[in-house]
């Protein structure tokens, strides 16, 4: 897949493409079925290539630059998905300040129209576009009309969750990580949520209980409640390999304050790996895939009893894992 970062890196090659157009946070079921409908339209056309536009960062952030917004799905991560989804060029749009205050016509008329010319655009329902997110999915097809390209709109998905049809989309996934239910969330992502970053030094205190963990900084990304998890991780030198890797190294994962060694501390995310055949993890990069919820976090009286309780939450995450 080409990513393109500049307007003027745009081909015309892409004239006439299968475009779709979004955040694409989470690259979740209702996105796959979007870049599915678009990929089956796309190959019923000749010389057709399959075109998706995001931005980065999110549109919140730029007309808000005081605003700081997490995400689930990082660039890189969310490029590597959206190309195992079917899309063929990614235009990454950086500086878009201008184009997100234009009138929804205007965004048609002076960025579609001028940069990509779409034979058709393929949008989920709930789709908004142009100042204010004032154009929805109605206006475009009728824009569509005007400017001579097709408008298909892919209904919502809906999943089940505990016990009831839910409408998919990122506001949904980013709920169920509040709540800790990751098994919910990776059914609306059709995979398990992954939480990436470098591995950076901790306190040391794991290794002194004989559970050591590497710690990771997910600087821009969703955390999951506070609570010990079941879990997988991979482990890559950079980021970009980390993104297309699965390997399935059980672990588990606890995000929480060290409330058993001191009153006030920052939020640690460690992964104790179950699997002890990784070797040094400094300066690596570790993705923590989270399969399901063990326990909330607590405080111990003594590191002996915490110690303990490592040893269950071990124990149960092997018994998850195994399943």
């Amino acid at each position: 897949m080409q990513i393109i970062d500049k307007l003027e890196k745009i081909d015309k090659s892409l004239m006439g493409c299968c475009l779709s157009i979004g955040n694409f946070d989470g690259v979740h079921l209702g996105h796959q079925e979007i870049i599915r409908t678009a990929r089956k339209i796309a190959a019923d056309l000749e010389n057709c290539p399959v075109v998706a536009v995001t931005f980065d960062p999110h549109p919140a952030v730029i007309l808000n630059p005081e605003r700081m917004l997490r995400v689930l799905t990082p660039m890189p991560l969310r490029a590597a998905l959206l190309e195992a989804a079917g899309v063929d060029h990614l235009v990454v749009l950086k500086d878009s300040y201008q184009m997100l205050t234009l009138s929804p016509q205007d965004f048609v008329e002076k960025f579609l129209m001028k940069s990509l010319s779409p034979r058709t655009v393929v949008e989920g329902e709930d789709f908004h576009f142009g100042y204010g997110r004032s154009g929805d999915s109605k206006f475009l097809q009728q824009l569509g009309k005007t400017y001579g390209f097709d408008v298909i709109i892919v209904q919502s998905k809906q999943i089940d969750i505990e016990g009831a049809p839910t409408k998919i989309s990122s506001t949904l996934v980013r709920h169920l990580l509040q709540k800790g239910s990751v098994a919910d969330a990776a059914k609306v992502l059709s995979r398990p949520y992954r939480l990436m970053g470098k591995v950076v030094k901790g306190r040391g205190k794991g290794t002194e209980l004989g559970y050591p963990t590497a710690n990771i900084d997910p600087h821009e990304q969703i955390i999951p409640v506070e609570g010990v998890y079941a879990g997988f991780v991979s482990v890559a030198d950079n980021i970009d390999e980390l993104c297309r890797l699965n390997r399935k190294i059980p672990a588990v994962f606890s995000l929480g304050r060290a409330k058993t060694f001191v009153s006030n501390h920052p939020l640690l995310i460690e992964a104790h790996i179950l699997d002890d055949k990784t070797g040094d993890l400094y300066d690596k990069y570790l993705a923590m895939d989270f399969i399901d919820f063990i326990r909330n976090q607590q405080r111990f009286k003594t590191p002996e009893k915490l110690k303990e309780q490592i040893v269950k939450d071990c124990r149960a995450a092997k018994d998850i894992l195994k399943n």
